[in-house]
């Protein structure tokens, strides 16, 4: 049985860069951070299930919530249930060290292997500072070379490009069937914002990934493959919470 123990992966950032803005093409820092329902509702199910979670980040900043995320309109208007997630936050702060989570570089590899699964939820803000981080990508190798359950949701798979700057220097999920927010859904964005998003999707099948999307991915479906389990965005927050504690009970 594995650990009782989940590795979540936040991004320390507050922003990510929107390219070719206004007349002139300018680059601009666009408003983002973790998306709150993304990491809120797998995290009380990790918690229910009686896991012990710890944050980590590239330098052990306070995660910022991504402002969209807050609004009611992301809850449907259900104004108790954005309330029962931030309160679960706020817990997180005072119990779990959510406001300093651990930096990666001064997570051991021994210490690794304490973790049962490792959990990435989206967000934009992971495009600016987890896919290119060493110490993040030697954390992935060690989940991925021992086959322990990792999950990524929304724009956390773009976290799996670390790998390339890990231990190995490529790619370690080359040929894995998962899923991400699609490009489709970055360009409804993009014309709302007025300006360009680096995209998930593109990215990963470039780098070798096997992107399954659509109809059926928008609306909530996840994909396994192996260890790997992704989705596409909010709405496969409680399917992925679940999938990922059934691997862990399973290990």
């Amino acid at each position: 049985m594995s650990p009782k123990k989940i590795l979540i992966i936040v991004s320390d950032a507050s922003s990510f860069p929107l390219y070719n803005t206004g007349t002139d093409g300018k680059t601009v820092s666009q408003d983002s951070g973790y998306f709150l329902m993304e990491l809120a509702k797998p995290l009380q199910k990790f918690l229910d299930a009686g896991y012990e979670v710890t944050f980590a980040s590239p330098e052990g900043k306070e995660p910022t919530p991504d402002p969209n995320s807050l609004s009611l309109a992301a809850f449907a208007g259900n104004w108790y249930e954005r309330q029962r997630e931030l309160d679960l936050i706020e817990r997180m702060k005072k119990e779990n060290g959510f406001s300093q989570p651990r930096k990666f570089s001064e997570i051991s590899d021994d210490e690794l292997k304490g973790y049962g699964g490792l959990f990435i939820p989206g967000g934009h803000a992971p495009l600016s500072d987890l896919g290119d981080n060493a110490d993040l990508g030697r954390i992935l190798s060690h989940f991925h070379s021992n086959a322990k359950p990792t999950a990524a949701l929304c724009h956390g798979p773009w976290a799996f490009l670390s790998t390339k700057y890990g231990p190995n220097k490529q790619f370690a999920y080359k040929g894995y069937k998962m899923t991400s927010w699609s490009d489709a859904e970055e360009k409804v964005m993009e014309m709302w914002l007025r300006g360009e998003i680096t995209k998930v999707e593109g990215t990963l099948r470039e780098e070798g990934a096997d992107m399954q999307e659509g109809i059926a991915k928008s609306l909530g479906s996840i994909t396994v493959d192996r260890e790997l389990v992704t989705g596409d965005n909010p709405m496969a927050a409680n399917a992925i919470g679940d999938k990922f504690l059934e691997m862990l009970a399973a290990k």
